[in-house]
C-alpha cells in the first residue's frame, strides 16, 4: 500500500524545501513576452529583456508562489525546435527568399547566441502533408534501391539542416516516414493508407539506412528515427479519403518490422541512431503505443531510444503513467502543429510546453518550422497549420519572413534551456503554470505563464532566498538565474517552549514517532535539510503517516524516497514547515509543550504550536 501512495505522490509533483544558498542575492534576468488579442497571436513584446532583478532573504507575500528545488531532478532536456518540411525547404530555397534573407532567418532561429537557439529538428523523409503538391519518395523507381537520392527530392531539406547544425552544433535530428515508395505498398501509391507489402520489409528497413547513411556523409548524423509517423492515420475505415501520404500498420506489425528488420540493419551498417516508437498522440497510447512498448525486444535492444508523443488527443499526463511503468524509456513530444483552428496560440503553446515537459518529454517540437501567408505549399492534409516563421510567397510582399508568436514561445523553451539540461522540481500553480530546468553550466531557467486576463503577482523561493515579481497579463515570462544551492548543515529544530523536534528512544526503526522533548544535545535531535528537501536523522526522514491530507495525521520517521510526503518548505517569515503532499504545516498536537507530545501535521494557523527555528 505504501508502495502505491508513494507513486501517487510522485504523480503529484514536488513543493521543495529550499536549503541554503551557497552565495546570496543572485541576479536573476526576465524576459517576457506579450499577447494583446483573445487569439493570442499578436506580440506586442517577444523574449524582450527587462530590467534585472536579484534574490532577497526569503519572505515577501504574492498571490503564486514557486519553489524551485535543484535536489529533486527529473528527465534531461535533448531540444526543442520543429520541422524542416518540404513545405519549408521550397520557401526558403527555391521560392522568393534570398539567400542573404534565408540566412539571416536561419540565424534567427538556430543561433544560440544571435537567435532563439532551436535544438532539435524532425523532418519527414520524403513527401508529408506539408510539402509541395506530390506524393514523392527517395525512391520513385520499383524495385530496388538503385535509384535512392537520385531524384533530389530531400536536397533542399538536408541542406536547411546541414545549415542548423553549423548554427548549433548542438542540434538533434530526426527523421521520419509518411510513406513508403508506393512501389512497396499493397495500393501501389503513397496516399490512400495501404500496407507494407511482407517481400518489402527488409528492403523498407534499407531505404531507411540509405537515408541515415546520406546525412551523414553530409556531415549531419541523424540521432532519432521513427518508422513511421501517426502509424495507422488517418482514414484507416476509409482508405481513399486519405489525400497525403500515410501507412496502414498494426502494433504486431511495428513489433516486427522494427524488432527483426530495422534493428538488425541498423547494426549492421554501423549506425548509432536510435529508434523511437509509436510518434503518435498521447490518446492513441492505450490502443496502439502499448502493444509496442510491451515488447521486450523492442526495448531492450541497444538501438532503441524511446516513445514519441504528439499532442493533438488524450492527456500528457500519460508519459507520466508510461514513466511510472517505464521509468528507464525516455520520451519525447514529436510534434503538435499550430494551425487557424486553435483558440489562443499563445495560451496553447505555454500549455503545451510546461504539460509536456513536466510529464517528462525531453523534447518540445512544433510541426512545421514555417508555412507561406496562404498556410501551404501543402500536399493534401492540413492547409490551417501555421508555423515558427511565415513567409511571403508572391504578392507585394513576396520575400519577406514574419515571426509568429511560436516562434517566441518556443523561444521561451529554446534560448534558455540547451540540451543536455536537466529538469529541476518546481511545485505545480494553477494560476502560473511553470517549470524549470538546470543546464549542463549549472545556470537556471524558471518558465512561467501567466495566461490570463490580469497580472499575477509572483514569489520565487530559491535556496533559502526568494524574489517577487508582478507578470503582467497574456505574459510569459523566463527567469535565468546562476549560483549553487547546498546542503544546510545539521542542527537541531526547536518549537514550542523552546523544546526540540526528537525522534522517540532514538530508534531508527520505520514508524518511529517524532515528538517534542526538552533539547539535549543528543542524535536524536539533530536534523540535517538535505538538498532533495527532506529532513534527515538517524539516517531517515521526517514522514507523515499514509501519508494523508488529514488535519492530525501523524508525524514519524521512515525510510527516505523520494515522495512528497517526505518534503518540507520553511517559510522564515511565518516560521511554518510545510508538508510536501499534505500542503499542511507540521505542528505540536494539543498546543501542549509536555515533553513527548506528538507531532502532526494541520491546517496552518498563527499558532505558536507551528512556528519552528531550525538552527
Amino acid at each position: 500500500m505504501r508502495k502505491s501512495l508513494l507513486a501517487a505522490a510522485v504523480l503529484a509533483g514536488s513543493v521543495l524545501y529550499a536549503p541554503a544558498a551557497l552565495a546570496a542575492g543572485e541576479t536573476v534576468n526576465v524576459y517576457l513576452t506579450t499577447t494583446s488579442d483573445s487569439a493570442g497571436r499578436n506580440v506586442t513584446r517577444g523574449l524582450q529583456q527587462q530590467a534585472a532583478i536579484a534574490f532577497g532573504p526569503a519572505g515577501g507575500s504574492a498571490g503564486t508562489t514557486i519553489t524551485v528545488n535543484e535536489g529533486s531532478t527529473y528527465q534531461t532536456f535533448e531540444g526543442g525546435g520543429a520541422s524542416i518540411t518540404d513545405t519549408t525547404a521550397y520557401l526558403l530555397r527555391g521560392g522568393p527568399v534570398t539567400a542573404a534573407t534565408r540566412d539571416a532567418v536561419m540565424t534567427k532561429l538556430f543561433s544560440p547566441a544571435n537567435g532563439i537557439g532551436l535544438s532539435f529538428v524532425r523532418n519527414p523523409i520524403g513527401a508529408s502533408d506539408l510539402s509541395r503538391p506530390g506524393n514523392v519518395s527517395l525512391d520513385d523507381t520499383c524495385c530496388d534501391l538503385n535509384d535512392f537520392g537520385s531524384n533530389g527530392y530531400d536536397t533542399n531539406v538536408r541542406l536547411l539542416t546541414q545549415q542548423a547544425k553549423q548554427l548549433n552544433p548542438s542540434l538533434r535530428v530526426m527523421g521520419v516516414p509518411w510513406s513508403s515508395p508506393g512501389w512497396m505498398k499493397d495500393n501501389g501509391r503513397m496516399d490512400q493508407m495501404g500496407w507494407l507489402k511482407w517481400e518489402y520489409y527488409p528492403m523498407y528497413a534499407q531505404y531507411l539506412v540509405k537515408y541515415l547513411q546520406s546525412y551523414q556523409a553530409a556531415g549531419v548524423p541523424v540521432d532519432y528515427l521513427s518508422v513511421q509517423n501517426e502509424p495507422n492515420c488517418c482514414q484507416a475505415s476509409n482508405p481513399a479519403a486519405m489525400n497525403y501520404p500515410g501507412m496502414s500498420w498494426n502494433p504486431s506489425g511495428l513489433v516486427e518490422f522494427t524488432k527483426n528488420h530495422v534493428y538488425p540493419a541498423l547494426h549492421a551498417a554501423g549506425l548509432n541512431t536510435k529508434v523511437l516508437i509509436h510518434d503518435w498522440n498521447y490518446g492513441d497510447y492505450a490502443s496502439f503505443g502499448s502493444g509496442i512498448l510491451s515488447d521486450a525486444g523492442v526495448r531492450g535492444d541497444s538501438a532503441f531510444g524511446g516513445i514519441a508523443w504528439h499532442g493533438y488527443a488524450g492527456s500528457p499526463t500519460v508519459g507520466t503513467d508510461v514513466h511510472n511503468a517505464y521509468p528507464s524509456v525516455k520520451q519525447f513530444e514529436t510534434e503538435h502543429s499550430g494551425g487557424t483552428w486553435i483558440g489562443d496560440q499563445h495560451n496553447e503553446d505555454m500549455t503545451n510546453i510546461i504539460d509536456y515537459t513536466r510529464n517528462w518529454g525531453s523534447s518540445v517540437v512544433k510541426w512545421s518550422l514555417g508555412v507561406d501567408q496562404n498556410m501551404g505549399p501543402h500536399n493534401g492534409g492540413c492547409g490551417t497549420c501555421t508555423g515558427l516563421i511565415t513567409v511571403q510567397n508572391g504578392g507585394s510582399r513576396a520575400g519577406q519572413v514574419d515571426y509568429t508568436v511560436e516562434y517566441y514561445t518556443m523561444g521561451h523553451l529554446t534560448k534558455f534551456v540547451k540540451p543536455g539540461a536537466v529538469r529541476i522540481d518546481t511545485n505545480a500553480t494553477s494560476a502560473v503554470p511553470n517549470v524549470a530546468w538546470r543546464n549542463p553550466d549549472g545556470s537556471k531557467a524558471l518558465i512561467a505563464h501567466n495566461g490570463g486576463g490580469s497580472s499575477q503577482s509572483v514569489r520565487v523561493n530559491w535556496g533559502g532566498q526568494s524574489f517577487t515579481y508582478t507578470l503582467p497579463a497574456r505574459t510569459t515570462a523566463t527567469f535565468t538565474w546562476s549560483g549553487a544551492v547546498v546542503a544546510s548543515p545539521g542542527g537541531t529544530i526547536t518549537g514550542l517552549g523552546g523544546k526540540c523536534v526528537d525522534v522517540a528512544g532514538a530508534a531508527a526503526a520505520n514508524g518511529t514517532a517524532v515528538q517534542l522533548y526538552t533539547c539535549n544535545g543528543s542524535t536524536a535531535q539533530q536534523w540535517t535539510r538535505a538538498a532533495d528537501g527532506t529532513l534527515r536523522s538517524l539516517g531517515k526522514c521526517l514522514d507523515i503517516v499514509g501519508p494523508s491530507t488529514a488535519d492530525g495525521t501523524l508525524a514519524h520517521l521512515w525510510d527516505c524516497h523520494t515522495g512528497t510526503s517526505q518534503k518540507w518548505t520553511y517559510d522564515s517569515a511565518t516560521q511554518h514547515l510545510v508538508n510536501g503532499y499534505s500542503g499542511k504545516c507540521l505542528d505540536v498536537k494539543d498546543n501542549s509543550s509536555a515533553d513527548a507530545t506528538r507531532l502532526q501535521v494541520w491546517t496552518c494557523t498563527t499558532g505558536a504550536n507551528q512556528k519552528w527555528v531550525l538552527n
